[in-house]
């Protein structure tokens, strides 16, 4: 048998895994592991500037594509920690990646060595596995397991721990007869779907709720055509938006308290049947379950089994993978639909597409400074069909998904249920990395923008190009409009005099300035009618230059965002809706006023 050092045999499982690109920071206790990469070629490494950078980068690879799993290497003690918030964003939202931090020597890890810190125990509530390996012969089982573990069930993140020493240590290792290990996904049965198929025939209004577990299993196209076989509307999650696109005529669009649209809503209001694929009743979708669920039969299929009753009790749970399951949909369907037993759903989905025409938000504001909603409306122009957009939290989020347009799965990639703000940054330029010739357009808030922002010197560095769109009010803005319950105004205020921009007035940090300092380019943009011409410029310098493009537009201080802090049926508009076609051009229906 072949010798290597462990480090080495744990590299070559990583390009047999199907692993081409990784994102890390080394350091001391990980160097054997980078000599090992650097020895053995095929894997190319982005540096990032923070670990917890690299993990976000590896999150938004994994992202971007079906079968990708991105990973992320660090150092000992801090470099662990550090990712730890990545780790939970992946295991929230299962998304496989792979930490590999270095250790100190097993022989002083008891020793309050520098920098040895039990990293396993402190990521086991956010990872599959968190593992230190003691023994250098156990390395290619430990890293087969990960990947096993990774895709198996419901996807998610496994760390490896690996004591230097161990990482020096020769074994006996052929990579010519590794072998990954075969995944499990639990599969609907026949019978599980017919009672389904039967559930939704007998229903009146039913509608098919699509989460992110269909993107997971790369299943969309089998979900739009089990809902074109059956002509049942859809309602895509945050984290499934894209399944199908959003002007597609069974786009009844989305639900929430914050993330919703208004016929989004008012189309689940009126349903009677919700089949839920792929998706985990999150409490912003579905708000107070007393109004979500009453008068309705719930169906709900999910690759976890424990995640079937989590939130409340279906009428049907059924345990499976999302392809498997909606493979036996479409079969059922179709046999349905070629014995004309099928109920005809016409006029049901009309009516919700009646809704989408009448129930619209305005967008359009002549407002300077200007208003957040024509800021997505002239992303509307400007950006197409194949944008991929990638956001975390805040009222640029919650209004970007109110009135921004999705067409494809994997083009809303966003951190779901960790929301940590820093997360664009370093998604975005994993994102960008993973589709390297793609439009990927990020969308941050000021203070998203500036938690991780030295990232951006990543993107320069590495010719990393894309697109980030910076709404800056100088606002903790999502906080600050909670904060309206509590009667405060408190602690949320980002603004000052910058005594090197006075141009600026309050608006504080001058990101132009900071963004070129990174290598980056920067544009910023204060009237209404500068935005398109900006977008279509930051689309050009990104293609010349290849380096991230700053957009930065300047808001009014204060706007509230449409929300609701209680239940969909009651969502505070705040804002005048849309009553003439004027006021939301770019509207995926354009306005029928009733």
């Amino acid at each position: 048998m072949p010798r290597m050092t462990a480090a080495r045999a744990a590299v070559e499982i990583l390009k047999r895994e199907g692993v081409s690109n990784a994102f890390g920071v080394p350091g001391a206790a990980i160097n054997p592991f980078y000599a090992a990469l650097k020895a053995s070629g095929g894997v190319h490494h982005t540096l990032a500037r923070h670990v917890e950078g690299a993990s976000h980068m590896a999150e938004g690879y994994t992202r971007a594509k079906a079968g990708n799993i991105g990973v992320c290497i660090g150092t000992s003690g801090p470099a662990g920690t550090d990712m730890i918030t990545g780790l939970y964003s992946a295991i929230a939202d299962s998304i496989p990646i792979l930490c590999i931090t270095g250790q100190a020597p097993t022989a002083v890890l008891h020793k309050e060595d520098f920098q040895a810190v039990d990293i396993a125990s402190i990521a086991k509530p956010v990872t599959k596995a968190a593992t230190t390996v003691l023994e250098a012969a156990q390395v290619p089982g430990v890293f087969q397991q990960a990947f096993h573990l990774m895709r198996t069930g419901r996807p998610g993140p496994v760390l490896i721990d690996l004591p230097i020493d161990v990482q020096l240590t020769e074994i006996e290792f052929d990579p010519e007869l590794y072998e990954p290990i075969p995944v499990h996904k639990p599969a609907a049965s026949r019978k599980q779907i017919e009672r389904a198929v039967r559930m939704l025939n007998d229903s009146e209004r039913p509608v098919l709720v699509a989460g992110g577990g269909i993107i997971n299993a790369d299943a969309s196209e089998l979900l739009v055509e089990f809902a074109e076989l059956t002509g049942v509307p859809v309602i895509p999650t945050l984290m499934g938006w894209g399944i199908l696109p959003d002007d597609h005529e069974l786009n009844a669009g989305m639900v929430g308290l914050q993330t919703s649209h208004r016929y989004g809503n008012a189309n689940f209001l009126e349903s009677d049947f919700v089949l839920g694929i792929g998706n985990r009743w999150a409490n912003r979708h579905t708000g107070k379950l007393d109004v979500y669920t009453q008068g309705r039969t719930f169906v709900h299929v999910d690759i976890e089994p424990t995640q079937i009753g989590k939130i409340f009790a279906p009428d049907l749970g059924i345990a499976s993978d999302a392809k498997a399951a909606l493979t036996l949909f479409v079969e059922v369907a179709r046999e349905l639909k070629a014995a004309g037993e099928l109920k005809d759903r016409s006029a049901w989905a009309a009516s919700t597409q009646e809704r989408k025409a009448t129930l619209q938000r305005r967008t359009h504001f002549d407002n300077v400074p200007l208003k957040p909603q024509r800021v997505y409306e002239e992303m509307n122009r400007a950006f197409g069909p194949e944008t991929r957009y990638v956001t975390t939290i805040g009222l640029s989020q919650i209004a970007g998904a109110q009135m921004l347009h999705v067409y494809k799965p994997r083009h809303w990639i966003n951190c779901g249920q960790a929301g940590p703000l820093g997360w664009t940054i370093p998604a975005a330029l994993g994102v960008a990395t993973a589709d390297p010739e793609g439009t990927v357009v990020a969308l941050s808030g000021d203070y998203d923008f500036q938690f991780m922002l030295e990232e951006l010197a990543v993107g320069a560095q590495h010719r990393i190009p894309y697109v980030h769109v910076l709404v800056n009010n100088s606002y903790l803005g999502l906080i600050r409009q909670a904060q309206r319950n509590f009667d405060i105004d408190f602690q949320v205020n980002l603004e000052f005099e910058n005594l090197n921009s006075p141009e600026l007035g309050v608006y504080g940090v001058d990101h132009v300035k900071v963004v070129e300092g990174l290598g980056c380019k920067a544009i910023r943009v204060t009237e209404p009618d500068q935005l398109l011409p900006a977008f279509e410029e930051a689309k050009k310098l990104a293609a010349e230059f290849r380096v991230p493009v700053v957009v930065e537009a300047i808001l009014e201080r204060v706007t509230n965002i449409a929300m609701s802090g209680t239940d969909i049926a009651s969502v505070n508009e705040f804002e005048d809706i849309a009553t003439d076609a004027s006021h939301a051009p770019t509207a995926i229906r354009p306005l029928t006023v009733s």
